[in-house]
């Protein structure tokens, strides 16, 4: 069962709406299970129920992985049978270099690029990207952060930047090298931003 937004728009946002909340309260308790059992904690079942969250209602297919072509813009993501493949992968980075990148942003940062190009679900990729990118931050600094507007929706409220980001390290990926350097510079003027109360969302630290 699911309302279609051409359809009937006010519904459809309502919804959506609806399940980025239920989301949150699941992401929290993955946040508390996460900073008890650790960082393997962070694996490709938490992003399914995540997913599907975000998704209730308003699309099919939630919480799995995609099963056919998408388009996302300028952007092709890889083809649905490589999924499964470069989530591993994504995961495996993630777990490997838990403990050599200390950079309180940096994981995070490539968390929110990475599942962005990968593009694995139908529906609800970005939600899930924050959601996740969220969770990291959250694990890296061994607590749930306090603050009224968390990183996720102050990126909601703010996309320009993200955008920027997202696309300067889509640029370096295409030349050949690694660089979420931006993006992790701009969750961390959100991140100072939640922290300490503030209502601007400048993306500058």
């Amino acid at each position: 069962m699911s309302v279609r937004e051409s359809e009937n728009p006010e519904l459809y946002a309502k919804v959506q709406e609806q399940n980025l909340l239920r989301q949150y309260d699941l992401l929290l308790n993955c946040i508390e299970i996460g900073l008890e059992k650790g960082i393997e904690a962070f694996d490709k079942y938490m992003l399914w129920s995540l997913n599907a969250a975000a998704v209730a209602n308003i699309a099919q297919f939630g919480g799995r992985y995609r099963e056919e072509p998408i388009y996302v813009g300028n952007h092709l993501p890889p083809h649905f049978k490589d999924v499964p493949n470069q989530m591993d992968r994504f995961f495996s980075l993630i777990h490997e270099n838990w403990n050599v990148l200390d950079h309180p942003t940096l994981l995070p940062a490539y968390t929110l690029w990475r599942l962005n190009w990968i593009h694995p679900f139908v529906e609800g990729n970005g939600r899930t990207a924050r959601a996740a990118c969220y969770y990291l931050l959250c694990m890296r600094q061994g607590r749930l952060l306090p603050g009224k507007k968390i990183v996720p929706e102050r990126i909601r409220d703010n996309r320009e930047p993200y955008y920027a980001a997202l696309q300067d390290a889509d640029r370096h990926w295409n030349e050949g090298h690694f660089n979420v350097s931006a993006l992790a510079t701009y969750l961390e003027g959100l991140l100072i931003g939640q922290l300490s109360g503030a209502d601007s969302l400048d993306a500058n630290p």
